[in-house]
């Protein structure tokens, strides 16, 4: 997921990572260790914090050995080094020495900034270690987890995968890492169900799917989960309302258009516009819009319009059922 930006070789004279998510920083240290520990097994690996590393301490890192021996120095939190340290690094960036890698890690932005122009102006590899804020980057992440370990996972796994597990990168990767060693062929959301399947229902956006399906029993159950094991109210209620627009968007879409372009009109990724194309059976305008007026009460109850947050996404739930089996006929 983190990408280089300049020379792709991790044996370079300097790497620079740059972002404050720690996983991806993790990793880029260790890519530049495999590679050097491959090229020789003795590599010497330093590891240090600002305070461990004084004026002069990169000098007698980096001085040459009468072994010539491999040596990764590695520099976290750089931008919290003193200035006197920092005129170090810059000096040393002029002229770094052979058999040696110097990896500074940089969360970005203001403080430190020096440093962090000083590295790229002087060519040094640079890796990308963005924290991932929206879900959208946790699904790419997730996709490209599994496409690293050469296996394949469908859209509606991947998804799956984030709303059970959350934000958290380091548990996303090591759920696709548990998938793919214990599953042969393709994983697909039934499997990620199974292995997940009690955070999987305690998801809100569980919650939503299941309400604007019209499937009562399942949609409470989920919800009376959710709130159970500390799902926050606001995100359920945030997950109801996507669903229930989203029944509303297709609906007002053209029916023979193609998923791929009302994907790009609508601002859904295609495999989402199948799913809701399977959930608005049965949906009405009327439908639509009492949803969303329920939604809109139990959002103003849970943020302190009420008083017993439950109750308020519970009354909202069973009024996105009805709406879902009205059009069906079914009580």
């Amino acid at each position: 997921m983190a990408r280089k930006t300049t020379t792709d070789d991790p044996l370079a004279p300097v790497t620079l990572a740059v972002g404050q998510e720690e996983l991806l920083l993790d990793r880029a240290v260790q890519q530049v260790v495999a590679a050097a520990r491959a090229a020789d097994p003795d590599t010497d690996v330093r590891d240090l914090t600002p305070d461990a590393l004084q004026p002069g301490t990169l000098a007698e890192l980096t001085s040459p050995s009468l072994f010539a021996e491999r040596k990764v120095v590695v520099v976290r939190n750089a931008q919290d080094l003193s200035a006197d340290t920092i005129k170090d690094v810059k000096g040393y960036l002029g002229t770094p020495a052979e058999e040696i890698t110097l990896v500074l890690l940089h969360a970005g932005g203001a403080k430190g900034k020096g440093l962090l122009d000083a590295a790229r102006k002087a060519g040094a590899r640079e890796v990308a270690c963005p924290k991932m804020t929206k879900p959208a980057d946790r699904l790419a992440f997730v996709r490209s987890e599994f496409r690293a370990t050469g296996r394949s996972a469908t859209p509606e796994a991947c998804q799956a995968l984030v709303d059970a597990i959350g934000s958290d990168l380091r548990e996303l990767a090591s759920a696709v890492s548990q998938l793919v060693a214990d599953v042969e062929g393709t994983i697909d959301e039934a499997i990620v169900a199974r292995y997940y399947t009690g955070r999987a229902e305690a998801s809100s956006f569980t919650v939503a799917d299941r309400a604007v399906e019209g499937r009562a029993a399942e949609a409470l159950e989920a919800l009376r989960w959710a709130v159970s094991t500390g799902v926050p109210p606001v995100l359920i209620t945030s997950a109801l309302a996507q669903g229930v627009r989203a029944i509303g968007k297709l609906a007002s879409a053209p029916r023979n258009a193609r998923p791929g372009d009302l994907a790009r009109e609508l601002g859904m990724p295609p495999w989402k516009i199948d799913r809701v194309r399977q959930q608005m059976r049965g949906w009405s305008a009327d439908g639509v819009a009492v949803a969303l007026r329920a939604v809109a009460e139990a959002d103003a109850g849970v943020k302190g319009g009420g008083d017993d947050p439950a109750y308020a996404l519970e009354k909202a739930v069973v009024t996105i059922v009805r709406a879902a089996r009205a059009g069906r006929g079914q009580p």
